[in-house]
């Protein structure tokens, strides 16, 4: 008799109140009425779906396992609440997105569970007023382009998805989605960190988005904010910390991109006539490309932003004069580290105006195979008959008027744990290594100085 009992607890996913009822987890879902929390029990249960607003917890090791077959849980009901498990076992197919939890309700909540070996991690279909909280989220063991993502939403504006960590799936999608914050996530290892389409009046707060292909991709959209965020080792094909693609109205400030193959990249952003971008008080530091143009791009200012000892300061990607971009505002423009002016006055303004201009970085923006020979004698050379014969003479790619002699300070970032980093210090911190004149951190290869600043990072982030 206590063996059947165990197997029904352990095998059929039976509670023990439920077992001496003969309910399961499903039929006590169908027998609540709305409004009713149900406590569930330590133990393996299968597959749920829930209609009705009920608020359902696990308690100890509750676990949710599809048997690889189909979602774990589906919410079709307003205002539930889902707490406290792990979630695992779903399908693998892509073609019906199967997934840990899949909501087409409004005002739902998820909180605090833990999803592991999911296809797709938690999927928001014309659920408005959601709220995505606290959870971990996995994912399979599958090559990345047929994983699915950690969280998807589509056409579920006004939700909340704060202090989440999201590992290894294949992006963080909004579609279609307006008005949603981002806030003190941890995204790594997947694809697109974020990636926006369609999705208007967002904003992005703390988050830290670190060795993914690329950090954030917002496309097609109006009025996102990024702040306080970092993207550090984004590293693939493309790379970006942050790609714009036709985006129209971004504030970007105090946020830190350090060690992505490209800091920024802009492409037709701003789109739409009369629109400006604002991008201030960040830090880009020891990028392969700190900032990189398509050669139209128009319509950005950059104010007080920090841009340290990435190997090309900025870049333009093609052929064309960069215009219609503003590097300074109120007599005050940005730091460059590569800056070789000076400061008569003492007024933290230099004297001269910053020129971004290197006939190999030319070379290199219009024809990118030639980054093989940086650093090397040819670029050197290349460079020094540029100085020696004017006519060869490097065309500008921007003029900041107005160049600070030292970084400005910034907000503070918080990490994922919502524990204050400030981004002034991180900031100190590099400016630091290059000013101590302590021979072994001159040495450091950009990458190791690179490290060392995600590692004071990751090192004031823990609990």
């Amino acid at each position: 008799m206590l063996d059947i009992y165990l197997v029904c607890i352990l095998v059929v996913g039976v509670s023990p109140e439920a077992a001496r009822s003969g309910m399961t987890l499903q039929e006590r879902v169908d027998r609540a009425a709305d409004g009713e929390r149900i406590l569930v029990a330590p133990g393996v249960y299968g597959s749920i779906r829930i209609d009705r607003a009920i608020t359902l917890i696990g308690q100890g090791n509750a676990i949710l396992d599809a048997g690889g077959r189909g979602d774990v849980i589906e919410v079709t009901a307003a205002d539930v609440t889902i707490r406290g498990f792990t979630i695992r076992g779903t399908g693998k197919s892509l073609d019906r997105e199967n997934a840990g939890i899949v909501v087409t309700a409004p005002r739902v909540t998820l909180e605090r569970n833990r999803l592991e070996d999911v296809l797709f991690g938690i999927y928001l279909k014309q659920a408005p007023n959601s709220v995505i909280r606290g959870n971990e989220i996995g994912a399979m063991d599958l090559p990345v382009p047929r994983r699915g993502d950690g969280i998807r939403l589509w056409e579920s504006p006004d939700c909340l998805i704060e202090d989440n960590r999201i590992r290894g799936s294949r992006d963080t999608v909004m579609w279609f989605s307006d008005r949603v914050t981002l806030r003190h996530n941890h995204v790594s290892e997947g694809r697109y960190g974020m990636h926006f389409m369609y999705s208007d009046d967002n904003l992005l707060e703390k988050n830290v988005l670190v060795e993914n292909s690329v950090g954030a991709f917002l496309m097609y959209s109006k009025n996102l904010t990024l702040r306080g965020n970092i993207f550090a080792r984004n590293r693939g094909p493309s790379g970006f910390g942050v790609g714009l693609k036709d985006m129209d109205g971004l504030l970007a400030e105090d946020n830190l991109f350090v060690g992505n193959r490209v800091g920024l990249h802009l492409d037709n952003s701003p789109s739409a006539v009369g629109i400006r971008h604002r991008i201030q008080r960040n830090t880009f530091g020891y990028n392969d490309v700190g900032i990189a143009f398509m050669p139209a791009v128009t319509g950005n200012d950059f104010i007080e932003n920090a841009v340290l000892d990435n190997l090309e300061q900025l870049a333009i990607l093609g052929r064309g004069k960069l215009q219609g971009n503003d590097f300074a505002q109120n007599g005050r423009g940005n730091y460059w580290s590569d800056y070789q002016g000076f400061d008569l006055d003492r007024d933290g303004i230099g004297d001269l105006e910053y020129r971004a201009e290197d006939v190999f970085e030319n070379l290199i923006d219009r024809e990118p195979l030639l980054r093989i020979f940086m650093f090397s004698p040819s670029q050197y050379a290349i460079n020094a008959a540029a100085r020696a014969f004017p006519i060869v003479a490097p065309r500008s790619k921007i003029v900041d008027p107005a160049p600070l002699m030292k970084p400005p300070r910034v907000a503070s970032i918080d990490s994922s744990r919502a524990r204050a980093t400030d981004s002034g210090r991180i900031t100190e911190i590099a400016f630091g290594l290059l000013a101590t004149g302590l021979i072994g951190l001159l040495a450091m290869a950009p990458s190791r100085i690179e490290r060392t600043l995600l590692q004071a990072v990751r090192r004031n982030s823990r609990d």
